[in-house]
């Protein structure tokens, strides 16, 4: 009896590089910035955000229940500006990485890759992560 091995790869399909702000517009610990993506074949909205002078980016989708985080527009961190807080059900996630750090949580955020430079903060496509196309 023989028995198969199935590898599983990810496509190996070029990232391309999207400008999503100014650079200016992500504060410490301050507001969102918003922007829609394709993940998975459906439109999301995503969020960037400045957190201990790094740019780290999300899909607004809380791993509870799959509902964005924000009640009031933009407004992503706890008052502390310490942790990514679903208004909702009070669930609580890491800036840096997107972990679920308390409340009720399955797993993390889907993060989106961003790099800095020159003043602006780009969004990086990926397998499963597309710009919107008009």
């Amino acid at each position: 009896m023989t028995q198969s091995i199935i590898h599983f790869t990810t496509p190996s399909e070029p990232s391309e590089r999207l400008p999503l702000c100014n650079s200016a517009d992500l504060i410490d610990g301050g507001l969102a910035v918003p922007f829609d993506v394709v993940h998975a074949g459906q439109t999301c909205r995503a969020f960037a955000i400045r957190f201990e002078g790094q740019v780290q980016a999300y899909l607004n989708r809380c791993s509870h229940v799959a509902m964005e985080l924000d009640l009031q527009e933009n407004k992503v961190f706890d008052r502390d500006g310490r942790w990514l807080v679903c208004s909702s059900h009070g669930a609580e996630y890491s800036p840096e990485t997107g972990d679920c750090v308390g409340g009720p949580c399955h797993g993390g955020l889907v993060k989106i890759a961003l790099t800095e430079e020159h003043g602006v903060v780009h969004w990086h496509t990926a397998y499963n992560l597309k710009a919107i196309e008009f």
